[in-house]
């Protein structure tokens, strides 16, 4: 296995990680029914976002948080979204980048608990 060292791996991890995510029977109805039609737009934003996040290269503007905010997610819902992202790239790749966007993900996941349990928003 590779590391992440392109945009087609970043398109891979967030496909993977997505496809899971969809049919998760605890996080597929939540991004279904919010999502809806809408998949290839945002995986498309998501794979922005990971590309600006681990290659320092500004191909996502904006903050993620908000869009999460009115969801119905708790602390289940972010071990389980951390579980499905790991998955996706220890199926696929290994190594320090791989290791970085795991890290960035399980910091991530605390920081919207945080703020969605404190309403830090």
């Amino acid at each position: 296995m590779k590391d992440i060292t392109t945009r087609e791996d970043i398109e891979l991890m967030v496909d993977t990680f997505y496809d899971e995510v969809r049919k998760d029977e605890l996080l597929g109805p939540i991004f279904n029914s919010v999502i809806k039609d809408g998949w290839s737009k945002h995986l498309k934003t998501m794979s922005d976002f990971w590309q600006t996040v681990l290659f320092h290269q500004i191909a996502y503007k904006g903050s993620p948080f908000p869009h999460h905010r009115e969801l119905p997610v708790d602390a289940q819902h972010f071990e389980r979204w951390i579980l499905h992202f790991n998955n996706s790239i220890n199926k696929n790749f290994e190594g320090k980048i791989a290791e970085d966007a795991k890290w960035r993900a399980s910091k991530m996941a605390e920081m919207f608990m945080y703020k969605l349990s404190s309403n830090s928003f």
